[in-house]
């Protein structure tokens, strides 16, 4: 083997390796986040545990990535330990379909079927497919395709390209002394091990196997060791992410490895035991990729079949391993194992800011009590709440920036804008509910009490704000842009309702029938309901403007405003939210 052929095989690596990558990156992108939601939703039972992670698998061409992903679940507390062992165990079956695919590489014959499913007739075409698709797709869902399109196609070509390398070898007493070595099974199992942490993929390593026996010189005593090994290199992804994880997340990663662990050597015992008494006659013969696929899907069905039963044991195994420790904190959910999957990613923080928008309801109906009758315990509720929101921003803010830098659909691009513009805005309606507790402390320590008139108008304010509340929170929740329409008229109202509060206020006070501490406790109070009102108008603008793909949120809100639809609903809230005709004393 010369010094061209070393190239072109490296060359084939490469494009190999890359196709993978882009093949599963288009499936991800174009599983839309889906795949992870009902793997996170379904997998109470085992057995659908196990199909869920083998089909998962199957369709983004990486168990590296299912179990990665996997590990972020328990690591967030959305999956039990339990459940993730049978998840496991179904991405090693799901991920021989790939090596199904490399063997038809092998396909013989000159029929039209034979002819029709060989890759150097087919590929070609997808490989057409997939650039007319990018070059003239207008959806994010056109250029997957397209990219699984292409990916399928270099990964075929570098295939192809490896085993036009190696077909040199065939003849090469060196080449076949090499793998007399690796037929032993210690030295097998460490050489398909050692590979495959490196390149940080079985389906790649095992996919350079079946190049390999193109040359006719790998012997199934050579590729059955370096199978086992293969399997248990792949863990190194998932022990490489669970760094700096919860005790859970690292005890499905030391799972994952004892299943692949045990598994080898329960059936490397298994076979070579049997062949010492047997002496299987097919050990020496070659074996070609169609073969390593067969060999390949047999032992991974095999030991899920014999090791399913006993996840509860390797369970139990895996917590004598790493002993109990302290629990997951809040923002577990925000794993950077999600970072790769955006779309899933989106949905993890959507979830925890919409955590955050009712953590702004609670502390503004705690409030409100706390003002009618001062309370130290919802006083210091509303502060707590208030802390956590900053860390809630903190954090979210953190990780939103990091999933900007991830290559996303224009749609999640959209809805992390809509977090970052959200998230702010929720954190400023925590800091008002704040200043609403210090004007009850205000209101307990001057002594201030508000006449039964004075109470009923900042009633029908406090109601406004509290739909408006309601009404963000559902639309942002939702992404309902219809009920986000709404906000603004009710939001305008509200600030007539604050002037005209305001202006009456005044009145009374140049009449003699409001004190100066009632005045200034009235004003702060009407003041922070009414800043809460505007961060919901802010909430409820973002959500429409980016959703129109309008990023000039003046231009979008005067257009609005000057539209009949608005001013009716105006004149609807201002007649829901009328206050009295008269004046009243304090």
């Amino acid at each position: 083997m010369d010094i061209f052929q070393i190239f072109s095989l490296l060359g084939g690596l490469a494009m190999f390796l890359y196709g993978m990558n882009v093949m599963g990156d288009g499936l991800k992108k174009l599983g839309g986040g889906k795949l992870e939601i009902i793997l996170e939703k379904l997998t109470s039972n085992r057995l659908m545990g196990v199909l869920l992670g083998a089909v998962v698998t199957a369709i983004i061409q990486s168990s590296s990535a299912t179990t990665v992903m996997v590990v972020g679940f328990v690591n967030s507390g959305i999956m039990k330990l339990t459940q993730s062992i049978g998840v496991m165990m179904g991405a090693n079956i799901g991920t021989t379909v790939t090596a199904w695919i490399l063997s038809l590489s092998g396909v013989q014959g000159d029929s039209l079927l034979a002819n029709l499913i060989k890759p150097e007739n087919f590929t070609p075409i997808l490989a057409l497919a997939g650039i007319i698709l990018i070059m003239t797709s207008k959806t994010d869902r056109r250029t997957s395709i397209g990219n699984i399109l292409i990916g399928f196609a270099v990964l075929m070509f570098g295939m192809d390209t490896m085993s036009a390398a190696v077909s040199g070898l065939k003849n090469s007493p060196a080449f076949a002394n090499m793998l007399v070595m690796f037929s032993n099974p210690v030295l097998g199992l460490l050489v398909g091990m050692v590979l495959t942490a490196i390149i940080q993929s079985s389906s790649a390593s095992v996919g350079i196997l079946q190049a390999l026996s193109a040359t006719g010189q790998i012997t199934f005593a050579t590729a059955f060791p370096i199978l086992m090994g293969q399997n248990i290199g792949t863990c190194i992804t998932a022990m490489i992410s669970c760094i700096g994880t919860s005790k859970n997340a690292k005890r499905a990663a030391i799972a994952n490895l004892y299943i692949k662990i045990i598994s080898a050597v329960l059936f490397m015992c298994i076979f070579y035991a049997l062949n010492s008494l047997i002496d299987f006659a097919f050990i020496n013969s070659s074996i070609d990729a169609l073969g390593i696929a067969i060999v390949h899907t047999a032992f991974n069905v095999a030991s899920t079949i014999v090791l399913l039963p006993c996840s509860s044991l390797i369970e139990k195994l895996v917590r004598l391993t790493i002993k109990e420790g302290a629990e997951r904190n809040a923002f577990s959910m925000l794993d950077d194992r999600f970072l790769p999957t955006p779309s899933f990613a989106v949905e993890q923080c959507t979830t925890l800011a919409t955590n955050m928008a009712y953590m702004v309801k609670d502390s503004f109906t705690l409030a409100q009590e706390c003002v009618a009758k001062y309370s130290e315990k919802n006083d210091r509720e509303i502060i707590e709440n208030e802390r956590l929101a900053d860390e809630y921003e903190d954090a979210l803010g953190e990780y939103l920036v990091k999933l900007s830098g991830q290559n996303m659909m224009s749609s999640d691009a959209k809805k992390v804008s809509i977090l970052l513009h959200a998230i702010a805005d929720f954190e400023k309606m925590t800091d008002y509910t704040a200043d609403l507790v210090f004007t009850a402390r205000e209101k307990r320590d001057k002594d201030v009490h508000f006449s039964e008139k004075a109470r009923q108008e900042i009633t029908i304010m406090v109601d406004a704000v509290g739909e408006i509340i309601d009404m963000t929170i559902n639309a942002f929740s939702n992404n309902d842009v219809k009920l986000a329409n709404r906000v603004e008229p009710l939001e305008d109202v509200i600030d007539r309702l604050r002037n005209d509060l305001k202006n009456r206020h005044i009145k009374r006070m140049q009449e003699g029938r409001c004190s100066v501490n009632q005045g200034f406790v009235f004003t702060d109070y009407i003041t922070a309901l009414e800043k809460i009102s505007d961060h919901c108008a802010n909430v409820a603008a973002a959500i429409i403007e980016l959703n129109d793909d309008n990023y000039d949120i003046h231009n979008v809100m005067s257009h609005r405003k000057s539209s009949d639809e608005y001013r009716e609903m105006c004149v609807k809230f201002s007649k829901k939210y009328a206050l009295p005709f008269s004046a009243s004393a304090e």
